[in-house]
């Protein structure tokens, strides 16, 4: 085996191939700690700190392809983390101007670095494919605003609604994480503090002023320039655990509807090319929501961990933040895969309006029943419309009858004052569906 073979996603189907993958890979974050220490070099010579000549020696010296990855990882385990023998090679290429590599640095300035360097590139594909999703919602929603459908709580059906606003309500979770994300990926730091946060090596090394430094490294890099360091302040990856946790259970949440709704003996939509079974030639499985709903189960777990290095102690810590590296890793991938097949899903949906409208009439007319008790009650009175409606509701299943025809049995109609035909019509009771489905299609 070869190590471009390991962490392929032979067994992660939900994010193999995807480019939260690519931007992820052990390639990818070579690259990212490549730059941070080139980038380093430049930021230094732009305050007059190095020679031109180190940071376009350096940059150069910094290609990947120098660089053997699994070498570094074996070496990674004696120093704790892969820096330091990055840096021994990346002086040695440096040649003459070796000295002005990772000067003044720390090795968690440049792995921090690396790793919100890997979050912003990671989190454009990301962002790209919610919007996707969210489109397709937009053009769902539309076209189905008035498609009644059985509402369901707790399982059971409850009053109609339609399947407009049921995508509607998908595109706003969609679009809450989109605005989630792109808010973090915008506030993404730089990080450069040395040894514990003082910045003092870059003064002993010539700074008149070293609290200029890291918003000259930043600039190079194309992050935010950090207020303070914060190699025990880990707000940075928190808010990338909270809003890729969030993104995970928006598109958990649209993968576990979609499962249910397409369920054999329910069928009111199907993915637009189900995968096949090993055993059984006639299914025609949900796949890409099966692999949602898979990253949204372990999405909270891995945002729990780097929740945990919070609690980072002293000025820099053992353990916290060599603790994130393969979570936030993880959680990128995961949300990175979700969403790619989130805006697969959404765009090859098939809805089955016949369906909905079926199952409408399962319950006889009982799925209106809320309607007739509101109608039912100033005309019969409270006591006298509940009595009358439980004891129809109970005849309805038993005797396989509608609704309307108990309630004319019962009662004559003028009595009741209401159209029995038109108000056990589910179709016409979905209340202020359509205009809530308008009032979230201008949301942009």
């Amino acid at each position: 085996m070869t190590s471009a073979d390991h962490g392929a996603g032979l067994l992660a189907p939900g994010w193999a191939g995807s480019p939260a993958a690519a931007e992820t890979s052990d390639a990818a974050f070579l690259r990212a700690l490549l730059d941070a220490e080139s980038a380093l070099t430049r930021a230094q010579a732009a305050l007059g700190l190095a020679p031109a000549e180190a940071a376009a020696a350096v940059t150069e010296a910094a290609g990947p392809d120098g660089f053997d990855i699994a070498s570094l990882a074996g070496r990674a385990r004696a120093a704790g983390n892969p820096v330091i023998p990055l840096v021994a090679e990346l002086t040695r290429a440096a040649g003459g101007y070796g000295p002005y590599v990772h000067r003044g640095a720390t090795s968690q300035d440049i792995m921090d670095t690396a790793m919100m360097l890997v979050a912003r590139r990671a989190l454009g594909p990301v962002l790209a494919d919610l919007e996707r999703c969210g489109r397709a919602l937009a053009a769902l929603a539309a076209e189905h605003r008035d498609t009644p459908m059985p509402g369901r709580t707790l399982t059971q059906h409850a009053v109609p609604t339609t399947f407009g606003l049921k995508a509607a309500g998908w595109r706003s979770l969609v679009l809450d994480a989109r605005d989630r994300v792109t808010a973090v990926r915008a506030s993404l730091p730089a990080q450069l503090g040395g040894a514990a946060g003082t910045l003092a090596a870059f003064s002993a090394y010539g700074a008149a002023d070293a609290t200029a430094l890291p918003g000259a490294y930043a600039r190079e890099l194309g992050l935010v320039e950090p207020p303070l360091p914060w190699h025990t302040l880990r707000t940075p990856v928190a808010d990338l655990a909270g809003c890729l946790a969030f993104a995970a259970g928006a598109l958990g949440k649209l993968a576990v509807d979609v499962l249910t709704l397409s369920r054999t003996e329910i069928a009111e939509v199907a993915e637009g090319s189900g995968g096949g079974s090993s055993a059984m030639p006639h299914k025609a499985n949900p796949v890409r929501s099966t692999l949602i709903a898979a990253a949204a189960r372990r999405a909270p777990q891995l945002a729990a961990t780097l929740y945990g290095s919070l609690v980072a102690e002293d000025e820099r810590p053992a353990g916290a933040w060599h603790a994130e590296w393969e979570p936030l890793r993880d959680l990128l991938r995961l949300v990175g895969g979700a969403a790619r097949d989130a805006a697969e899903l959404t765009e090859g949906l098939r809805v089955r309006p016949e369906a909905m409208r079926e199952h409408l009439g399962l319950t006889h007319g009982l799925i209106v029943s809320e309607r007739l008790s509101a109608e039912l009650a100033p005309v019969l009175g409270r006591a006298r419309a509940k009595e009358l409606l439980t004891r129809v509701a109970r005849r309805a299943p038993e005797e396989g009858r509608p609704l309307a025809e108990l309630l004319a049995g019962e009662t004559e109609s003028e009595e009741l004052g209401v159209d029995l035909a038109e108000a056990t019509d589910p179709a016409r009771y979905t209340g202020s569906a359509g205009a809530l489905t308008d009032s979230a299609l201008e949301r942009r």
